[in-house]
């Protein structure tokens, strides 16, 4: 890519999408095509193909999705595999169709087997069963993996794509019901404090350990790869495709504990409890991606977990102004 090179991020009002836009902006590229959900439905493959025909991007960021927490995916399945796999087959035959140079695919570790070999490795894709709360999630994701993968071996195309672990930052969801685990927490605690309670209920025991990646993070791994790699380069016996994430972990536990920490970091003299429900699922009991085959293609992450939280809180501040 150069900063005059035409490229499309779909989803750029997201989490992801919007820190990749942060991302390309600050390195200097200055022909950014970006399409709201109103200006275009991903969901419609005339629309879709006609948008690719006029605006002729020349690389493309696929991070436009459907997503949500356990709750959100146990109660919605339908709208989870469909949406995705539509959003994501239209973005990449428009891609193939009309001559793309490079395609970046955002998936997502929860393709990975419930009880896949920890760290978990690229090779685990479909060696097992899918965690029951979010397979409708995972099989889309995991369909359009195949479909970059399968594009590449019959066109020569070269399309990539990444498995982020658990992401939040700035411009995250907030929504209780709809949002994962970290920024929900967020919301917790802090009407928590603001209303004076002193306990907070969470959901399962808090023993399930998770990896945090910070998005900016995952912004910069994404374009590192579009601008020094190949999908060939990606290549593993299960598809082109490699992990992203920050190589560490910590209980849901020691998670809620930290960021009641940095909420409560201004009022030291209130007490908030933490409770568990039991009753209510855990999920998958533990999910570390193995990240050596990004670092040895020369990427890092930067963002410790406890500074990143602290970004997104006040993020999360500026947003609530506007709830």
């Amino acid at each position: 890519m150069n900063e005059n090179s035409r490229i499309y991020v779909a989803g750029h009002r997201g989490l992801v999408g919007s820190a990749i836009v942060r991302n390309l902006q600050s390195k200097g590229y200055q022909n950014l095509i970006t399409r709201s959900h109103s200006e275009l439905d991903l969901l419609k493959q005339a629309d879709v193909d006609n948008f690719f025909k006029q605006e002729k991007p020349e690389y493309v960021f696929l991070a436009a999705a459907h997503v949500g927490g356990i709750g959100a995916n146990s109660t919605y399945p339908a709208d989870f595999i469909y949406q995705n796999m539509m959003i994501g087959f239209n973005i990449v035959e428009a891609s193939r169709k009309y001559d793309v140079k490079k395609l970046m695919n955002l998936g997502s570790t929860c393709i990975y087997p419930k009880m896949a070999p920890q760290p978990i490795q690229e090779e685990s894709l479909l060696t097992g069963p899918l965690e029951p709360t979010n397979d409708a999630y995972a099989l889309a994701k995991i369909s359009v993996i195949k479909l970059c993968t399968a594009y590449n071996k019959q066109y020569n195309t070269d399309f990539l794509s990444v498995m982020p672990t658990n992401l939040y930052g700035i411009g995250d969801n907030y929504e209780l019901f709809g949002s994962h685990v970290l920024p929900a927490l967020i919301r917790k605690f802090h009407e928590a404090k603001v209303s004076g309670k002193n306990e907070v209920e969470l959901w399962g025991d808090g023993s399930p350990l998770r990896e945090f990646l910070f998005s900016d993070d995952l912004a910069e791994a994404v374009v590192f790869l579009m601008e020094n790699c190949k999908a060939s380069d990606l290549r593993t016996p299960t598809g082109d495709f490699v992990n992203v994430g920050s190589g560490k972990e910590l209980t849901i536990k020691e998670l809620a504990e930290t960021i009641k920490d940095i909420v409560y970091e201004d009022s030291p003299d209130q007490v908030c409890k933490i409770s568990w429900d039991k009753s209510k699922p855990n999920g998958t009991p533990r999910k570390l991606c193995d990240i050596t085959r990004l670092l040895k293609l020369g990427w890092t992450p930067k963002t410790d977990l406890k500074d990143g939280i602290r970004i997104s809180y006040e993020d999360f501040l500026k947003a609530s102004t506007r709830m």
